[in-house]
């Protein structure tokens, strides 16, 4: 599962720079994190993520980032698109 999660972020990646596309890779790039949020509380929880030797912190600070980068995608793809001036 998490080399498809990454494959879609990183082909919306690709297609949010394409004008044409970057409404419809917006709403994938959000929809992405929303999905798999839950199981991030869970690993920073247990401490550990499997096959990774993350500290815990690290874990935790996870949690945040995603947040920004989802506003971040949220204000590249929908709210700039609104208002080109910006």
């Amino acid at each position: 599962m998490n080399a498809v999660a990454g494959a879609c972020e990183v082909l919306g990646g690709i297609a949010i720079l394409v004008p044409r596309f970057r409404r419809a890779a917006g709403w994938g790039l959000i929809a992405l994190p929303v999905a798999v949020f839950p199981a991030n509380p869970h690993v920073a929880l247990a401490g550990r993520m499997p096959g990774f030797n993350f500290a815990p912190a690290t874990l935790w600070l996870r949690l945040p980032l995603q947040a920004v980068l989802t506003a971040w995608v949220t204000w590249v793809s929908l709210v700039r698109e609104r208002d080109p001036g910006r």
